[in-house]
């Protein structure tokens, strides 16, 4: 089921005429599903609950045939925008369980509610200091199991604060979800996670699948996106999504929250999005497979934090411009509802993959000085980012993983390609599952540091490396070599950079592929391929991959990852033939019928040459604004465009 959708935010206030309005304006524009924050400050006072507020949206909800996320939301201070993370006493602790008794009791009786969201956009980004959480800290450190794994004796960090934070996480909303199901057995229970890019780390995906029926975000381009500029939202997007789908893994995902409005004083930039940029967010988060997307918000809340700000409605009630280009693609939905009812992502095999804990070492290493990319936080995330996006720029749906989401258990990888760009921090436990990822017949692409720590930043360089088996060499030592620096190929027609360190390898099974002289003429071997059982290794110790995202030119990675994927992208249904900078494609499917997702945030109008294989054009299902064609197997895309296109699979 697929739903587009907007949240209508309620406050004392409102009449009843205004709550109905709005409730009908979602109808009208084909929008089924809302979600409302359950603002406990609004219901209650004292020990006396009135409910009658909310009600009215539930009632009009009814009367419209609107379904409802109920966003639990208990007491807190006026000026939270993003409400609680964790309990801050035993007191608050209880006081939490009662609000949650007292409004899923209630509501629950209404046929309009269709789910709940126990907490809204969890993640705290560091460990809250109130007694609630230091008494349950001291719990987890007394109770918790003896690490397999202790680095061989060295001292190391501890990052307890940090493996606590993924503990408590997860154990605040099981309690969430137990609470609700108390009253309300049945009904779907969802989260949207925040600012992924940074938070990624305080989030246990698989465990949550565990208890929820389905997991979502917030991907707010004023908020979330710190890493990119704006002519960079939509491949943020796409990676957010993607990271989310990754998540997710067997269970539904949904976009829970994206920008629908201006934003004046709150967000970290002032941003009002374009209908194109809703199109472009909106059809990439479905191209990524999830069920839908809703906007924060339809109705701009009227005082305190946000006042007058994000909807889609302006001040007057009446529907923007990106009010109609969702109901817009929310026909088009419509109108494609047999292709959406079970729709899958077209795997293309190659994912990119991150660790929680280079994002954790990477943060205790910080230090006051000089500020270069590689050295800063995000360093870690950007350069993962770097190939989704050079991938992104040749037309391949690629994958966005947490090592430990990556499927590891099986006995044939052939055709399979891991990406570890200068993930800092391979854990232990993943060591064994990497060499055997290549010996069953996956390539790896590996860049910068990765692999330089183990989960407790203790240094594994050297002649023990683990992963030597599958690299086939060892990283004699790492230099400093400048900011950037040339990395010459042996044999290649174009030249990659590097950023800050550049390693000097000793190969042992392994061939070398680039090589310069070092300040005494010896040669010094800087990248190398390895051939291990059934797979393969490329490995270049420098950061290309953030180099070239610094430099805003993937022209020479994209080449690099073209030559090293060759088989595998030949094999895509879909894909572009040559690098294409700005532009992105998803690729879905239903049986023999695939939508592909094209946006071109290239800053100019577009000619794509596409490579297709097997695929026979049907119908250009959407256009946000201008006519566009298809000829020759060229995509004609103008600028800021989003093009849904359908094929079937040839006869």
């Amino acid at each position: 089921m697929m739903f587009i959708g907007a949240e209508i935010f309620i406050e004392p206030g409102q009449t009843e005429s205004e709550i109905f309005h709005w409730f009908k304006l979602m109808s009208d524009h084909g929008m089924g599903l809302t979600r409302i924050r359950m603002f406990e400050n609004y219901m209650r006072k004292g020990d006396d609950w009135d409910f009658s507020l909310f009600d009215l949206a539930f009632l009009a909800a009814e009367k419209y045939d609107i379904k409802i996320y109920a966003n639990l939301f208990p007491e807190t201070e006026f000026s939270d925008v993003g409400g609680f993370k964790f309990p801050k006493s035993e007191e608050n602790f209880r006081s939490i369980a009662n609000y949650i008794q007292h409004v899923v009791e209630h509501f629950s009786a209404f046929k309009s509610l269709y789910g709940w969201v126990p907490i809204n956009e969890p993640g705290a980004g560091e460990l809250p200091t109130d007694v609630f959480t230091t008494q349950k800290y001291e719990q987890w450190q007394a109770n918790k199991p003896v690490a397999s794994y202790n680095s061989n004796g060295f001292t190391t960090f501890e990052l307890a604060e940090q493996r606590f934070l993924l503990h408590y996480n997860t154990w605040f909303l099981k309690w969430l979800t137990d609470e609700i199901r108390k009253y309300d057995a049945y009904r779907p229970i969802h989260v949207n996670n925040h600012d992924l890019f940074k938070n990624a780390a305080e989030y246990e995906f698989p465990a949550w699948r565990e208890f929820l029926d389905s997991l979502g975000g917030s991907a707010h381009a004023s908020w979330h996106f710190d890493y990119f500029d704006r002519s960079q939202f939509a491949v943020a997007m796409s990676a957010n999504a993607e990271m989310l789908r990754s998540g997710a893994g067997p269970i539904p995902w949904f976009m829970t929250e994206l920008q629908g409005g201006n934003n004046t004083y709150s967000g970290k930039r002032p941003l009002c999005p374009t209908a194109d940029e809703i199109s472009q967010w909106l059809w990439i988060n479905i191209g990524a497979g999830s069920e839908g997307g809703m906007f924060w918000c339809l109705n701009p809340r009227r005082s305190g934090f946000e006042a007058g700000e994000w909807a889609m409605l302006d001040l007057l009630d009446q529907p923007t411009d990106r009010l109609v280009m969702a109901a817009r693609i929310a026909e088009t939905v419509s109108l494609k509802a047999s292709f959406f009812e079970d729709f899958e992502v077209v795997d293309s095999g190659i994912s990119v993959l991150y660790t929680r804990e280079s994002l954790w070492i990477e943060q205790a290493l910080q230090i006051k000085g000089v500020e270069l990319e590689g050295r800063m936080i995000g360093g870690v995330m950007k350069s993962a980012l770097s190939y989704f996006e050079a991938l992104s720029e040749m037309g391949v749906h690629t994958s966005f993983n947490e090592i430990g989401e990556y499927d590891f258990t099986q006995e044939d990888y052939c055709g399979k390609t891991i990406i570890l760009a200068h993930q800092i921090s391979i854990p232990s436990k993943y060591w064994h599952s990497l060499n055997g990822f290549v010996e069953k017949g996956g390539k790896l692409i590996v860049d910068g540091l990765t692999g330089y720590y183990d989960e407790n930043g203790l240094c594994v360089m050297g002649a023990n490396f683990p992963l030597k088996p599958s690299f086939g060499a060892v990283v004699k030592e790492f230099k400093f070599n400048g900011n950037m620096f040339d990395l010459p190929l042996i044999d290649g027609q174009y030249l990659l950079q590097g950023h800050l360190w550049k390693g000097l390898l000793k190969v042992e099974e392994a061939t070398s592929i680039a090589e310069s002289r070092g300040t005494s003429d010896e040669l010094e071997i800087l990248a190398c391929r390895n051939f291990f059982g059934r797979g393969e290794v490329v490995w270049i110790p420098a950061m290309t991959g953030l180099a070239s995202r610094i430099q805003r030119n993937y022209a020479a990675l994209s080449e690099f990852v073209r030559q090293e994927l060759r088989v595998s992208i030949s094999h895509l249904p879909l894909s572009f033939k040559n690098h294409h900078p700005g532009l992105l494609i998803k690729l879905i499917k239903n049986g023999n019928s695939y939508i592909s997702i094209f946006v071109n945030k290239s800053g100019a109008s577009q000619n794509i040459p596409l490579f297709i294989n097997d695929l026979v054009f049907k119908e250009l299902v959407f256009s946000a604004s201008q006519p566009n064609s298809f000829t020759d197997n060229v995509i004609h895309i103008h600028q800021e465009e989003t093009l849904v296109v359908e094929w079937t699979m040839k006869a």
